[in-house]
């Protein structure tokens, strides 16, 4: 027997039975259509349930795009992997380096990508370009507060322009890229004293 017509019959017996579970079921009483209806809604319901806690409090699966975080993260759009459990369980666990996902300190609906650059108490160079700020200018980054900057500094909005931003805006920490390449985040800075 040629595939295609096996497939065919397949298909058509598939449907068949199809057809007849449907019957079946238009066929039953009222009270088991809205019980069975039911039960499928309730099973969808949990299922959106458990996907959001998931979302909110463990981690996700974003899409990355713009110009500041080039060449870590190209323009054109990349989706990673954010954690957010270890935010969650570990605020201060955010080291020198990390990539992170917050908040914008000037528009709260935008969630922005950048990296790490001082943690409270740190002195940091405010541009060390002196494209914002004259190179010479210092900061000691308050507690509570993170020094962030994107990596295509002639690109970004960062700390440079609005300062010390509060760990409480921090979403996630992104840890790997599966989109258009897989890649695990390293941390690229080594701290010196």
């Amino acid at each position: 027997m040629h595939p295609f017509v096996f497939a065919t019959q397949a298909l058509r017996r598939s449907a068949q039975v199809r057809i007849g579970r449907a019957r079946e079921f238009w066929s039953k009483p009222c009270v088991y259509k809205a019980k069975v209806v039911g039960k499928s809604a309730f099973k969808l319901a949990n299922m959106a349930c458990a996907l959001h806690i998931f979302a909110e409090y463990v981690g996700t699966v974003s899409l990355m795009s713009g110009l500041s975080m080039m060449p870590t993260l190209a323009d054109s759009g990349e989706i990673v992997v954010e954690d957010r459990l270890s935010i969650r369980w570990n605020p201060t666990g955010i080291a020198r380096g990390d990539l992170i996902t917050l908040y914008s300190p000037l528009d709260p609906s935008r969630i922005i990508c950048k990296r790490v650059i001082g943690l409270p108490g740190d002195v940091v160079c405010v541009d060390p370009t002196g494209q914002k700020a004259p190179s010479t200018e210092h900061i000691v980054v308050p507690k509570g507060h993170l020094w962030i900057s994107g990596d295509n500094a002639a690109m970004s909005r960062d700390s440079r322009d609005y300062g010390p931003v509060s760990m409480s805006l921090v979403r996630a920490k992104l840890r790997a890229r599966i989109y258009p390449d897989i890649t695990i985040f390293r941390n690229p800075i080594t701290y010196l004293d």
